[in-house]
């Protein structure tokens, strides 16, 4: 009686069977999905990546800003928390502020500071979501894409039948194979992409709350450092 291992490697065989006989519409399909995933995981491994440091960097940016006394002392702190986007929100603030004690001595337009930030706020929040799209794109498009290769497998079924003239499983199996995979495919390229999208959509969110909350604080103190 086979054992569990035995039967893993036959159906690993089958299916590399299966998918080693198919049509060129098959492989066209599957390759096109398995580009679709490659780069899918790609960006989510990317993302982990430059998210997770984002964030440390944040929390160890916003820890010093806190402890600061002036905007000077920020303003050098600041060199050794370069990957922290609350960095660069901070530098287009300064930069205001900066142009305007140069240039009347005093700050004389708080709103302007306040749409500076903003303005890398924005610029930060689309730096992080670049390539977020694709994902988006993998996880509505491949299920379709997958679709096309089970239309596709079940017309080479009929043409099995059809040709042979008999409705056996031998007759209709590679068609019906073809169906499978490319479904399967499809929602293997789909889902994930589909799942980490909607994490870092939430994450992306907690981020920009964040930049929110800091522009406030900049703001603050702004307004003990030159307050009337």
């Amino acid at each position: 009686m086979p054992g569990p291992l035995t039967a893993l490697f036959v159906l690993q065989t089958d299916i590399w069977y299966l998918v080693s006989h198919g049509t060129a519409l098959t492989y066209a399909v599957l390759g096109v999905l398995f580009v679709f995933s490659v780069c899918s995981w790609t960006i989510i491994f990317s993302k982990f990546s430059s998210f997770g440091s984002a964030r440390k960097s944040d929390r160890r940016f916003l820890r010093a800003f806190r402890k600061a006394t002036g905007l000077e002392a920020v303003m050098v702190a600041s060199e050794q928390y370069r990957p922290s986007p609350l960095v660069a929100v901070f530098d287009h603030g300064y930069q205001e502020l900066s142009r305007q004690v140069k240039s009347r001595g005093s700050v004389a337009n708080r709103e302007a500071i306040s749409r500076s930030l903003q303005l890398g706020s924005n610029e930060q929040m689309s730096t992080l979501e670049h390539n977020l799209n694709w994902l988006a794109t993998t996880a509505s498009v491949c299920p379709f894409i997958g679709l096309l290769g089970t239309v596709i497998g079940i017309i080479r079924a009929f043409q099995h039948l059809g040709s042979a003239g008999s409705t056996s499983l031998s007759a209709v199996g590679p068609g019906i194979a073809d169906a499978l995979i490319a479904t399967a495919v499809g929602l293997f390229a789909a889902i994930p992409a589909a799942i980490f999208y909607n994490h870092f959509g939430h994450v992306l969110k907690e981020m920009g709350a964040s930049m929110d909350d800091f522009s406030l604080e900049f703001m603050n103190l702004v307004e003990r450092s030159f307050g009337d």
